[in-house]
C-alpha cells in the first residue's frame, strides 16, 4: 500500500497566452474514477497540442481535466473501482485525458500500457502521444504496407520521428522534408532515405526524383493547406493524405479536385482528442501487440532532446515553439 498525500502541484494554464501563463499551484489530489488508475507522475510529455491549448486555440473537451498534459509516465499509486490488470507500484505509461502535468495524474486504464523492458520513465513519457497518433493514422486509417512508399513532413519532430521508425520497423520506404542539413542527418537516423530541406525549395520535384516518378503511397502531414496540392501531387495512384496538424493553415482556397479522381486518392485525418475511450483502447492494444515488442528489443526508441522539471513547464514551451528541438521534450516530477 502506498501512502498518497492529500494535495499535490499541477501546472495550470493561467488564462490564454504565451507561456509565462503557464503557472505551478497546489491542488488537492485526483481520485481515480471507476475505470481508472492513478499514476504518480516520474515525467511528462510536452506536445505541440499543449501549446496550442495554452494559446486557447485547441481547448481540453467539455468535462475533461484542463491541466495540460497528454502522456506520462510513473507507477500506479491506486486503482479505481472495476480496474483489473494493474497493480499498485507497478511501472506504466499512458495516454492521458488531460492532466499529465502534475504529480499525479487519473488515466483511463485501457489507455495505460507496461514500459517496455529496460526503458526509464523518461523515455517512456516520450511515447504514448505521438506512438498512439502515428499508429491510428498511418496504420490504422492508412493501412500502411510493408513495400509501400511514404512522405513525412516534419521528421524530426515527435510524430515525424515516431512515423520514421515505425515505417522502417514495418518495411516502409519513407523520405522527410526538414529544417536543414543538421535536421537532415537526424532524419536519416531515425530512418528516411532522403532528407529535404524544406526551406530551399519546393518539395514535390525531389519527391518525385527519389520515387522514380511513381510518387508515394502514403502522405503523414502536420502542416494542412500550404502543403496541400503539392501533396496531392506526391501521391501515387490509391494514395493517402493524412492530416494531423495545420502548422501551415487551415483554409485551403481554389485547388483543383481533379487529382482526387484520376489517382483514387483518399484524403483523410484525425485527432486523438475527439476519439472516444474505445477507440483509444484499441490504439492501446494494437501498439502493446504490435509495436512494445520492437521498443523492448531496443528499436524504434524516441529521442529525447531535453528535459525540465516540472516547474519549468514554460521553459518547455518555450523550447518548442523556438522549433530547434529534435524529438521530444518532457518534464520530470
Amino acid at each position: 500500500m502506498i501512502s498518497l498525500p492529500d494535495t499535490m502541484t499541477e501546472i495550470t494554464i493561467a488564462q490564454p497566452g504565451g507561456p509565462e501563463v503557464l503557472q505551478p499551484r497546489r491542488v488537492p489530489l485526483p481520485v481515480p474514477a471507476p475505470g481508472e488508475v492513478l499514476v504518480k507522475v516520474a515525467a511528462a510529455g510536452v506536445n505541440r497540442p499543449d501549446v496550442l491549448q495554452r494559446r486557447g486555440l485547441y481547448p481540453m473537451p467539455k468535462g475533461v481535466n484542463p491541466t495540460p498534459g497528454l502522456e506520462v509516465a510513473g507507477t500506479v499509486a491506486a486503482l479505481g473501482e472495476g480496474v483489473a490488470g494493474w497493480v499498485v507500484g507497478e511501472p506504466v505509461c499512458g495516454l492521458t485525458d488531460g492532466g499529465g502535468y502534475a504529480e499525479h495524474c487519473v488515466v483511463p486504464a485501457t489507455q495505460l500500457l507496461p514500459l517496455p523492458a529496460g526503458m526509464d520513465a523518461v523515455h517512456a513519457a516520450a511515447i504514448p502521444e505521438t506512438f498512439f497518433t502515428v499508429w491510428a493514422n498511418l496504420f490504422q486509417m492508412g493501412h500502411a504496407q510493408a513495400g509501400e512508399t511514404l512522405l513525412v513532413h516534419g521528421g524530426t519532430s515527435g510524430i515525424g520521428a515516431t512515423a520514421l521508425m515505425l515505417a522502417r520497423e514495418f518495411g516502409l520506404r519513407a523520405v522527410s522534408t526538414d529544417g536543414g542539413p543538421e535536421k537532415g542527418e537526424w532524419a536519416r537516423r531515425f530512418g528516411a532515405e532522403l532528407s529535404i530541406d524544406h526551406r530551399s525549395g519546393d518539395f514535390l520535384p525531389q519527391v518525385m526524383a527519389w520515387s522514380e516518378g511513381r510518387g508515394v503511397d502514403l502522405v503523414l502531414d502536420i502542416m494542412g493547406a500550404s502543403h496541400f496540392e503539392r501533396n496531392l501531387g506526391a501521391l501515387t495512384r490509391d494514395g493517402r493524405l493524412l492530416l494531423i496538424g495545420f502548422m501551415g493553415g487551415v483554409q485551403v482556397e481554389g485547388f483543383n479536385l481533379m487529382p482526387i479522381l484520376l489517382k483514387r486518392l483518399v484524403v483523410t485525418g484525425s485527432t486523438l482528442r475527439s476519439r472516444t475511450a474505445s477507440e483509444k483502447a484499441a490504439i492501446a492494444q494494437g501498439l502493446r501487440e504490435r509495436v512494445w515488442p520492437a521498443l523492448s528489443a531496443g528499436r524504434c526508441l524516441p529521442h529525447v532532446c531535453q528535459t525540465f522539471p516540472l516547474e519549468q513547464a514554460a521553459e518547455a514551451h518555450r523550447l518548442m515553439e523556438g522549433r530547434g528541438h529534435v524529438g521530444k521534450i518532457v518534464l520530470t516530477v
